[in-house]
C-alpha cells in the first residue's frame, strides 16, 4: 500500500474544507501557498529542484510557485489530488520515502496550524512512518552537533542519528520524531532527555532539508 496516496487524498480533502487562506506551519504560506508547492513538485521538473537548490534556482521556483498560487484554488486542489503525471514521482520507492515524508508533514502543516491535534494511525502507516525516520535521520538530523539517538515510543526500537558525545534522546511515535527531524520542533510531541548540554545543542540545531 502507498501510503503517500492517503495522505496526499486526505490533505485535498483538508484543503477543500479549509479553504485558500487558511494557516500552515510554515509562514507566512497560506493553504494556497502550500497547494501550489506540492504541484510544483509534482509536475515541474525545471523549477522542483529549487524547492532545494538555494540561489537563482530558488528563485526560479518561487516565481513559478507563486504564478500557481495564483490560479483558482479548486483547481489547485483538484490538480493536487490527481497525482503526478508518469515519471519519477510514479517510482515505488520515491512514493514509500520522498513523497510519503512530503506529503505526511505538509498535511501536518495544515492540520496542526488550524487547531487539529496529533493523530492516532493503524500500525502499518506507523511502520511506513519508522521506516522512513530511521532511513532519513541521518541526513535530516545532519546538522546536530551532539550525538542523538530516537527511540519509537513503547516499542523498544531505536535509531542512532548522530554519532558524538554527550547523548541526547528523543522520544515519541514515528509521525511525531519525522515531524521534528523536518523542522517542526514546535510541533511535534516528543520527549527530549539527557545531559542539559545535549539538549540544549538539539534544541539549538537546525532540522530538515
Amino acid at each position: 500500500m502507498f501510503f503517500d496516496a492517503v495522505e496526499r487524498a486526505s490533505l485535498s480533502d483538508l484543503l477543500t474544507e479549509l479553504g485558500p487562506a487558511a494557516p500552515t506551519l510554515i509562514a507566512p504560506w497560506a493553504t494556497r501557498d502550500l497547494a501550489a508547492h506540492l504541484i510544483l513538485r509534482d509536475r515541474d521538473p525545471l523549477a522542483a529542484p529549487g524547492l532545494v537548490v538555494p540561489g537563482p534556482w530558488a528563485r526560479f521556483a518561487g516565481r513559478r510557485q507563486d504564478a500557481l498560487a495564483a490560479r483558482d484554488f479548486a483547481w489547485l486542489v483538484a490538480t493536487l489530488r490527481s497525482g503526478p503525471p508518469p515519471g519519477f514521482f510514479r517510482l515505488g520507492w520515491v512514493r514509500r520515502l520522498p513523497s510519503l515524508n512530503e506529503f505526511y508533514v505538509h498535511h501536518e502543516d495544515v492540520r496542526r496550524a488550524n487547531g487539529l491535534g496529533s493523530r492516532t494511525h493503524d500500525a502499518a502507516l506507523d511502520d511506513a512512518l519508522w521506516r522512513n525516520v530511521r532511513q532519513s535521520a541521518w541526513f535530516l538530523a545532519r546538522r546536530v552537533r551532539v550525538g542523538l539517538v530516537l527511540h519509537r515510543a513503547g516499542s523498544g526500537q531505536s535509531v542512532r542519528a548522530r554519532r558524538g558525545e554527550p547523548v541526547a534522546a528523543l522520544a515519541g511515535p514515528p509521525g511525531e520524531l519525522l515531524l521534528h527531524l523536518f523542522g517542526r520542533q514546535q510541533a511535534a510531541d516528543v520527549e527530549l532527555t539527557g545531559p542539559a548540554e545535549a539538549v540544549a545543542a538539539v534544541r539549538g540545531a537546525h532540522f530538515g532539508m
